[in-house]
């Protein structure tokens, strides 16, 4: 996550901000008391899948997470230091224009080392994605059907179908993917490490 972010500052306060105990939280994601407690001291670093189950409970999504109450003057250029890292600081989620008020798609630039993993269940959520992987090599499934993208490979699906995406690969997969309707602002897609 966002080095200098203060993750457990900022659940407290959305937490607050709904008039809900740590308890409620915790029952309405679905995760134990002390999680949400561990969480909010910054005793834990939380993957972005645990991150989502509980920011989906309040509801919130992962770019407003991260964004912040501010939106930002809608602009045509990013350096790198302008995006939103939205990763859990294992994998790496830049996220392009994350405080634009409009936006209507999610454009990120992931990565993901080494046994990276979406998780055994398969996620699914409205829209769809594609993407270009740049370096590395990944396992997708979308649905039925595998396959071994490499450098140059690309792909694109309904993300209603169930998919999971896998680094089988020995050195870091890097993509360049979009989704619409913006993924990060649905809060509806998560990947961690295995």
């Amino acid at each position: 996550m966002e080095a200098g972010f203060d993750v457990g500052a900022r659940l407290r306060q959305l937490r607050r901000d709904r008039g809900l105990s740590q308890r409620e939280l915790a029952k309405r994601a679905n995760v134990t008391n002390s999680t949400i407690s561990l969480i909010e001291q910054n005793s834990v670093s939380p993957s972005v899948s645990s991150l989502k189950k509980i920011l989906d409970a309040l509801p919130v999504s992962i770019s407003a997470f991260f964004a912040g109450d501010a939106l930002a003057r809608p602009q045509p250029f990013y350096r790198a230091g302008e995006m939103t890292e939205i990763g859990d600081g294992l994998l790496s989620w830049r996220l392009v224009a994350a405080r634009r008020p409009d936006r209507s798609m999610s454009i990120l630039h992931e990565r993901y080392p080494p046994g990276a993993d979406t998780g055994e269940d398969m996620l699914e959520h409205e829209g769809e994605e594609g993407g270009v992987v740049t370096a590395g090599e990944i396992e997708i499934t979308v649905n039925d059907e595998v396959a071994i993208l490499r450098a140059g490979d690309a792909y694109y699906f309904d993300s209603r179908l169930p998919h999971r995406f896998r680094n089988i690969g020995t050195r870091e997969c890097v993509i360049v993917s979009a989704n619409t309707p913006p993924t990060f602002s649905e809060g509806s897609r998560e990947r961690h490490h295995a």
